[in-house]
């Protein structure tokens, strides 16, 4: 599979356009492939402005897809990804313990969440984001680290797979 470099340039997207060119959600495709292969997971304006090149659209409407859905980022990711859910149910059951207690320990401080919905620990070895819901309140609070949706999560557990990720271990 051809990948990114990690330098901004847009080696290996060629692969990923032709692949796709053409296919329903053509767009949607190749972002998301163009996000996965890139080493910190997210969609340079070097990456957007090729795709956009290639596939003749506005460079807008490829950044108003980008922009779109939550799953895309435009700025670089952390090694692992930290999802806090922020619903009622969560809320009330003590998801904001769970985000302050994951920047604390990542040492982010700044963190303004009705300005921004990710924030990547200085370094680079964590990214929190927040969602306004999963849908699993019945489980609630629940977060997701690199993928996997964790229920009924406390502190104690947060800081437990916190610890493990940081001495090269999974979730």
């Amino acid at each position: 599979m051809p990948r990114i470099t990690g330098n901004g340039t847009t080696e290996g997207l060629e692969a990923i356009v032709e692949a796709n060119r053409g296919k329903p959600g053509d767009l949607l495709t190749i972002l998301e492939q163009a996000q996965q292969q890139d080493p910190r997971k997210y969609l340079s304006e070097s990456t957007l402005r090729y795709i956009s090149t290639q596939l003749q659209v506005p460079l807008s409407r490829v950044y108003s897809v980008a922009t779109f859905y939550s799953f895309f980022s435009l700025k670089p990711q952390g090694s692992h990804v930290i999802v806090v859910c922020r619903g009622t149910a969560c809320h009330t059951r003590g998801s904001l313990a769970l985000l302050n207690e994951a920047l604390a320990r990542l040492g982010i401080r700044e963190f303004r969440e009705e300005e921004e919905n990710a924030v990547t620990s200085p370094d680079s070895f964590a990214t929190v984001r927040t969602v306004a819901c999963f849908g699993q309140c019945a489980l609630a609070p629940v977060i997701m680290i690199d993928g996997k949706v964790m229920s009924r999560m406390t502190v104690g557990k947060l800081v437990a797979i916190l610890e493990k990720l940081r001495k090269g271990g999974g979730v």
